[in-house]
């Protein structure tokens, strides 16, 4: 009785308050798109970051923009950090780190990658057992990981 009458005094509020009701009461989570841009040689594109806390370098990628799908979103990143266009993106894994969804994806890249960002450093391509040892313990096992499948 108590979930039926609970139920039609939902339906009658209206959309607005429902979203807000909903919002306040659910766990909030960031998002961001990771890219493991691979070229010819087997080599891996690392980004140099200035913000990265405590291990500057790192996987290329960023966070989503409203309306943006992780496809556009992980292009458009690479796109501003890198001038790369990455070919045929595939979606690798969806990682849930505390409070952060991170949604990875391997890919090739068309053009010269050079910094295009004022977040990076600078740039380079490593193989995945010469990768920069400014690098997460965390990224690197991954790297190694998704290079080898």
């Amino acid at each position: 009785m108590f979930l039926e009458t609970a139920s039609r005094i939902w339906r009658l509020l209206p959309y607005r308050m429902r979203l807000s009701l909903i919002r306040i009461t659910q766990d909030k989570f960031t998002v961001s798109v990771v890219a493991l841009v691979i070229n010819e040689d087997r080599q891996v594109l690392v980004l140099d970051h200035y913000v990265r806390p405590g291990s500057s370098w790192g996987l290329p990628g960023g966070f989503i923009d409203p309306n943006e799908s992780p496809i556009e979103a992980v292009r458009r990143e690479i796109r501003e950090e890198t001038g790369l266009e990455l070919e045929s993106p595939e979606l690798v894994e969806v990682r849930t780190i505390r409070r952060h969804i991170e949604i990875l994806f391997r890919a090739r890249a068309r053009g010269n990658a050079s910094v295009k960002s004022r977040e990076i450093r600078a740039l380079g391509w490593f193989g995945p057992d010469e990768l920069p040892a400014k690098m997460s313990e965390t990224q690197k096992r991954l790297v190694q990981k998704l290079a080898a499948d």
